[in-house]
C-alpha cells in the first residue's frame, strides 16, 4: 500500500511538472514554439514519458487548472456538516482561490488560442462532477437520481467562467477572489 501511495504522488509530481513546463514555455515562446520534446525536456522526462501523461501540448498546458475539481470537492467536505450548504460552498472556493491571484497571462493565453480554449472549458466543466458528488453527500441526496447536486455544481462551473471574464476584463483590478465571491453570492443567494 506505502508503495501505491508512493508511485501515485510520483506519477502526480511528474504530470504537474510537465504541465508547469509546457504552460511556462507557452508563455514565453508562443503556442506555436513548443514541441512535445521542448516540454519533455524541461520537465526532465522523454518525450515518450511526456505521451504516458499527455496526448496534446494543449492538454499539459491547461492540465494544472483541469485537476483542481478533486481538491475543491474536497475542501467542501471537510467544510463543518452544520455549516449551510452555500456558506460551505461559498468558503471551500474561496478556500481553494485563497489570496493568490491565478497568472493572469496564463489564462488569457488559454482563453484566446482557439486550440486551448476548448482545454480550458474542459477544466471548468470538469468541476462538476466531484463537486455534485460532494454536495450531494452534504445534503443527502443521490447525484444520479436527484437534480439539485448537479445543477448546484454546474452553476458554481458558471460563476466560474464569469468571474474569470470579469476579471480578464481591460481595466479591471478587483482580485479574482473578490470577484468569484461575488458571483458565487449571486449564484447562491
Amino acid at each position: 500500500m506505502e508503495d501505491g501511495g508512493l508511485r501515485a504522488r510520483k506519477k502526480l509530481a511528474t504530470r504537474e511538472a510537465l504541465s508547469r513546463a509546457a504552460l511556462r514555455l507557452a508563455l514565453e515562446r508562443g503556442l506555436e514554439n513548443v514541441r512535445v520534446e521542448d516540454i519533455a525536456a524541461a520537465a526532465g522526462v522523454s518525450p515518450r514519458t511526456y505521451n504516458n501523461y499527455f496526448s496534446s501540448r494543449e492538454e499539459a498546458i491547461c492540465a494544472l487548472r483541469s485537476e483542481r475539481a478533486d481538491r475543491i470537492a474536497a475542501a467542501l467536505r471537510a467544510r463543518p456538516a452544520g455549516e449551510p450548504l452555500r456558506d460551505a460552498v461559498i468558503t471551500a472556493m474561496r478556500e481553494y482561490v485563497g489570496d493568490q491571484e491565478p497568472d493572469k497571462a496564463a489564462i488569457q493565453m488559454m482563453l484566446s488560442a482557439p486550440s486551448l480554449r476548448g482545454e480550458f472549458y474542459k477544466g471548468v466543466v470538469a468541476l462538476e462532477a466531484p463537486l455534485a458528488e460532494a454536495i450531494a453527500d452534504r445534503i443527502g441526496a443521490d447525484p444520479a437520481c436527484d437534480l439539485r447536486p448537479r445543477v448546484l455544481a454546474a452553476a458554481v462551473s458558471g460563476a466560474v467562467r464569469v468571474a474569470t471574464h470579469f476579471w480578464l476584463r481591460p481595466g479591471s483590478t478587483e482580485p479574482f477572489s473578490v470577484l468569484l465571491g461575488a458571483a458565487l453570492d449571486e449564484l447562491l443567494t
